[in-house]
């Protein structure tokens, strides 16, 4: 049984000084701001000005930041995160001819973490494990295959015997996704103080990051993907305009 959007626990994480500024970058292109206009977004936060100009040293230490003549912008790292970011919100997709990518894990001889660093970047690339070391998903997605992923895998096309949609069932679980999308959708309507909206918007990038964008042939009725990407969109520009006072892309 599906459940029902009232029943669904959606995540809200707390927001700290420097989640905020992260989000706020991350939103905007391109992702850079004066302080001045980052004194100005945090205020609805009750975040102060001697807080803020802390956690932007901190993070500038940390590497997430780089700082020139006032003006703060995401470290190169944070680039590539900004972009997996946009491309859960807009993911750039092609007719689906029934075939579907493999990637099979080639390489040997790596730690715990390499494996798990991988598994999360194969995650990241929308595939599903199949069974160990064999990860799959419908090739209908345009994006780029970071060269460190495949050098790690050997790549395929495949068509299952198994009818699709159950496949795709059965890797992915798609009621659940669906019912706290559509809890999401409902909590960013309810949405009234800035505060609340920035967090429920976070919450909904991380939600779209695991959206497996299939092909709406393999997907339920009513799928709340396209919806929950408009909602995000529209709310996330007008948002950003009031927090900063101007208009930003």
């Amino acid at each position: 049984m599906n459940a029902s959007p009232e029943s669904v626990a959606v995540e809200l994480r707390p927001l700290s000084a420097r989640s905020v500024v992260l989000s706020l970058l991350l939103g905007t292109h391109p992702p850079e701001l004066p302080v001045r206009d980052l004194l100005r977004a945090v205020e609805p936060f009750g975040i102060g000005g001697s807080t803020l100009r802390a956690a932007l040293s901190r993070m500038v230490a940390a590497g997430d930041l780089r700082r020139a003549d006032g003006v703060y912008g995401l470290s190169d790292r944070l680039l590539e995160r900004q972009r997996l970011q946009d491309a859960a919100v807009h993911p750039r997709t092609r007719r689906w001819s029934g075939e579907w990518e493999m990637a099979v894990v080639t390489a040997t001889g790596r730690g715990p973490a390499e494996r798990a660093d991988l598994r999360a970047r194969l995650s990241a690339l929308r595939l599903a494990e199949l069974r160990e070391g064999v990860w799959v998903r419908p090739a209908n997605l345009l994006r780029p295959w970071p060269e460190d992923v495949t050098r790690s895998v050997g790549r395929f096309t495949a068509r299952p015997e198994e009818p699709a949609r159950d496949l795709a069932a059965r890797l992915w679980p798609l009621a659940g996704w669906a019912a706290a999308a559509h809890a999401l959708l409902d909590r960013v309507a309810d949405a009234r103080h800035p505060a609340e909206r920035f967090t429920v918007l976070a919450a909904v990038v991380r939600h779209l990051l695991a959206d497996p964008v299939l092909p709406s042939d393999l997907l339920p009725d009513d799928w709340p993907g396209p919806a929950l990407r408009a909602a995000y969109t529209g709310h996330r520009r007008r948002l950003t305009e009031e927090m900063l006072g101007r208009t930003r892309r």
